[in-house]
């Protein structure tokens, strides 16, 4: 008889197959349909925003032509000023270098995971001309505020 000398992954790897399915025999069906446990959102005091408080924020933040200059002061983080300032030619808030003649506002989308939810914005000029761009809020921020924004083009 040859003996085979192992390897403690290996053995770890071979351990955590054979305990899984009782593992995952004995977690409710409920708690394995929602990965993101109801008590975590709270947990601690700490709440996170909703799609609908995301959607909401970002409605009354662009509002129809812009932000105002007290939200823009107020409202966005730290990283989204930084890269205004490093992009004095452009509107970073808005992707854009003027004011719309209207914007919308698309429903959120949360990712509890990532820690962050988003929104599509559309933006309307006096061409008629349409832009998008996709506008980012951190989950736990407080108070709400517009994190980052990607745009389209």
């Amino acid at each position: 008889m040859t003996l085979i000398p192992y390897r403690p992954g290996a053995l770890l790897l071979a351990l955590s197959a054979a305990l899984f399915p009782v593992i995952a025999s004995s977690v409710p069906a409920a708690a394995l349909a929602d990965p993101v446990p109801r008590w975590s959102l709270h947990h601690h005091g700490h709440h996170h925003h909703t799609a609908e408080e995301i959607t909401t924020f970002l409605t009354a933040f662009y509002g129809d032509h812009g932000p105002s200059a007290g939200d823009r002061s107020q409202r966005i983080s730290q990283q989204l000023k930084e890269k205004q300032a490093h992009s004095p030619d452009a509107d970073v808030v808005l992707c854009a270098h003027g004011v719309p003649r209207d914007i919308a506002i698309g429903p959120a989308t949360v990712a509890q995971a990532a820690g962050v939810g988003w929104a599509t914005v559309t933006t309307t000029w006096d061409s008629g001309a349409t832009d998008t761009f996709t506008a980012y809020v951190r989950l736990d921020s407080r108070p709400i505020a517009l994190d980052d924004v990607i745009c389209a083009g």
